[in-house]
């Protein structure tokens, strides 16, 4: 938790913003893994810990901007929760941390809400994203889950303070990355063939929590990083292959870190491995220098796109003008997905606010294939926090689906791909934060050209 003014600070901008109504703010509640009192690791809702700072379950939150109050809902503990998890503070005292002095039972939170609509009041609230949310909405509102979309002006006005990080955050999410780069550099120290992909994870798991950290995001590590969100580790690993890890650290103040990597099996990588890497590095490293306060994050995509359609000409797997292979989507056989996304108290900042707010200020998605999955596209800020993670893939399934169906002959040399589908997937990525004068990587550096990752694995 930050200092108390903080939440009093960022609760009155938010007033200041939305001008009148009531918000409505959803904690979480916890979860059953496989019955009620076995569950899931908590985590509070971002937006919640953001203006409220408390990772307790149970809790809801009401600013009635119109009667000047905030006031937090939740229960006390009876004895029988004393017994089971001990003494903890009470609900007064867990909200004069946060600078709030007025709490209410749970239970009155509906008798409330219902009195503000009665009084015909405007009563924002946040698109929910876990069914107990929804139900919760469903009974105090009246709304039925298909429509309960959400207040856009609420929406809006936390997406305008959560895309700009202070200096404290910055700070947190620092750490963070340091805690994730530590995790990358074990593993790739340890990997060797005859390995499990998941004594790989046992690795970056046991310095995540050394360093009192959780996961923030399930890990992939994997010898088949072609599949992109791929969270299995039951693959045995085998000389000549490529392990693709994708992990980030979460601290106990919920900031994340979210960093790429990727390693040859052996000490070092086969010919066509390296050509491949190395042109996915030329990507990683154009798409960083060319980042500063107001250029589009859509034209340093495409600025990676190119770059890897000249690498890929140059191995005869693409031909063709460039500028016209990314125009029309021929890039996307080998880079299916976007260059990154926000960052912060969400590993996809806000992503359950929606992309087109949190990534596209209100504005429409492309819906072309790899284009439609970029999840950042607006100007870059000072304060943005961010990841740059461009990639290259040989999917097996993509190169015969467009193969059978004849699909950009005009750019792809089907032929020659062959010889490298079986190749997996590269991804390297770090995390960056836009300054007034151009853009720092946040957290400790993890090795990315193939001389450094060859170095460390020595």
């Amino acid at each position: 938790m930050f200092a108390k003014e903080t939440y009093v600070q960022r609760r009155a901008l938010l007033r200041q913003s939305i001008g009148s109504g009531l918000l409505l703010f959803l904690g979480n509640d916890d979860q059953g893994l496989n019955y009620e009192d076995n569950t899931f690791r908590y985590r509070q809702d971002s937006t919640f810990l953001y203006f409220f700072g408390l990772s307790f379950a149970g809790l809801s939150a009401v600013i009635d901007i119109d009667e000047e109050r905030e006031i937090i809902f939740g229960d006390e503990l009876t004895i029988d929760h004393i017994v089971w998890m001990g003494t903890q503070p009470t609900l007064h005292e867990k909200a004069a941390l946060v600078g709030i002095s007025e709490t209410r039972p749970s239970a009155e939170l509906a008798v409330y809400l219902q009195k503000a609509a009665q009084q015909g009041r405007a009563i924002h609230y946040l698109p929910p994203y876990r069914p107990e949310h929804r139900l919760k909405l469903m009974e105090w509102l009246g709304i039925a889950p298909a429509r309960q979309e959400g207040s856009i002006p609420f929406i809006r006005a936390v997406v305008a303070q959560r895309n700009y990080k202070s200096e404290e955050e910055i700070a947190e999410i620092e750490r963070a990355c340091d805690v994730t780069a530590d995790m990358h550099i074990a593993a790739m120290k340890c990997i060797r063939p005859g390995m499990y992909e998941y004594e790989v994870v046992a690795e970056m798991n046991r310095v995540a929590q050394m360093n009192n950290c959780e996961c923030s995001f399930p890990t992939i590590a994997t010898i088949n990083g072609q599949t992109l969100h791929n969270h299995y580790h039951g693959h045995l690993i085998k000389s000549g292959d490529l392990f693709l890890i994708d992990a980030g650290a979460e601290l106990p103040s919920g900031y994340c870190g979210d960093m790429s990597s990727t390693i040859p099996a052996d000490k070092e990588f086969t010919p066509r491995q390296r050509a491949a890497y190395e042109i996915q590095n030329a990507m990683h490293l154009a798409a960083v220098a060319a980042l500063r306060p107001g250029i589009p994050y859509m034209e340093v995509y495409d600025l990676s796109a190119k770059v890897m359609v000249e690498g890929l000409k140059e191995l005869g797997l693409m031909k063709g003008n460039a500028e016209d292979a990314v125009r029309e989507g021929a890039h996307a056989l080998f880079y299916p997905h976007g260059l990154g996304h926000m960052m912060g108290l969400d590993v996809h900042d806000m992503e359950n606010l929606g992309e087109l707010w949190v990534g596209y200020n209100g504005q429409p998605k492309s819906t072309q294939f790899g284009r439609k999955s970029q999840r950042l596209a607006i100007p870059l800020e000072p304060g943005f926090v961010f990841t740059v993670e461009p990639g290259i893939y040989f999917i097996p399934e993509l190169i015969d689906l467009w193969k059978s169906q004849q699909k950009f002959t005009d750019f792809i040399n089907y032929n020659k791909v062959e010889e490298y589908r079986h190749l997996g997937g590269i991804r390297n990525e770090e995390d960056y934060l836009i300054t007034p004068d151009g853009a720092r990587r946040l957290g400790k550096k993890i090795p990315l050209t193939p001389e450094e990752v060859m170095a460390i694995r020595e």
